[in-house]
């Protein structure tokens, strides 16, 4: 196996098209097809089902990307780092967010990248903690804004600071004019929440079990649009940072309030794969992704403990 070889399996594999593996590495569709062909050769197994919509993984292929995907992103930033050594930095860094982290800041940081750092190229995933430390550990992701704990994830990571949690309702529940609400009262209402597989889940669950409420959950969604839509509709009840809801507060499609002390909060943490450094272009990225959380916050956009 050489290096052009993995380097087109991998673009093909995130791509899932031959075509659209050839625009971006600039490299003739049928060179790319014998690449693929010869490593298939040599691995005496194929790597692609292809079919009318594309080209797909099979097992072998996916085992193939697993163990070589990080290795294949570590020589791109290597070579992105000698060329751009004494000029203007360059590279692919592709950034996780968390949703309720992505609709705050996303665009603010996309937008200062391409003023600050044009030969960047950023590619911005938004996922739940959990498939997002997954991409960290099988290296196909630089960086990860994810809710804590930190400890034990074996990825390198950084405290940005504990976000807080309101609770929030449908027009017309009363919170907004509430002062604050009590936990208790909160977790015995019908609620709308993600999966048992998610840490606003857990944080909610273990909430209860202090209390001893048995928890309403008659609708789950792993999709933070979907959840957010389900409690517009008056299905239930949730909690998610308010920064998060600004919006939707602000055009009256939904409320919120405080939740009474102790007001839960939850760490926030700026995490890494530990097996390889950063290429220069992930550390500018990290160091502006920390600014634009602590600019948020100056502005009133983000409550935030910063760490």
């Amino acid at each position: 196996m050489d290096f052009r070889q993995l380097r087109t399996f991998a673009c093909v594999a995130e791509l899932g098209s031959l075509s659209k593996a050839s625009d971006t590495l600039r490299v003739a569709q049928p060179a790319l097809s014998r690449q693929i062909k010869l490593l298939e050769h040599e691995l005496r197994t194929e790597l692609f089902t292809r079919n009318g919509r594309g080209m797909v993984l099979t097992d072998a292929g996916r085992l193939l990307l697993a163990r070589t995907g990080g290795i294949v992103r570590q020589i791109d930033q290597i070579r992105d780092d000698i060329q751009s050594a004494g000029g203007a930095p360059s590279g692919r860094v592709v950034l996780g967010l968390v949703p309720t982290v992505s609709c705050v800041i996303s665009a603010r940081l996309a937008r200062r990248t391409v003023e600050r750092y044009p030969g960047i190229s950023l590619c911005i995933v938004e996922s739940y903690s959990g498939h997002l430390i997954e991409w960290l550990h099988r290296g196909e992701m630089d960086l990860a804004v994810i809710y804590g704990p930190s400890v034990d994830l074996h990825l390198a990571v950084q405290s940005l600071g504990r976000d807080s949690i309101v609770a929030v309702g449908p027009r017309g529940s009363g919170l907004k004019q509430k002062k604050q609400v009590d936990i208790g009262w909160l977790l015995r209402q019908r609620l709308v929440l993600p999966s048992h597989s998610h840490g606003l889940r857990a944080m909610i669950e273990h909430a209860a079990a202090k209390k001893k409420v048995t928890l309403d959950v008659k609708l789950e969604a792993d999709s933070f649009r979907v959840l957010t839509s389900l409690v517009e509709e008056g299905l239930g009840y949730t909690m998610l940072p308010p920064s998060s809801v600004r919006g939707e507060v602000a055009e009256g499609r939904l409320e919120t309030a405080p939740i009474a002390r102790p007001a839960p909060r939850r760490e926030l943490t700026l995490a890494s794969p530990v097996e390889h450094p950063g290429s220069n272009a992930i550390t500018l990225i990290a160091r502006l992704l920390r600014d634009e959380v602590a600019a948020c916050r100056a502005e009133g956009l983000w409550d935030i403990q910063l760490a």
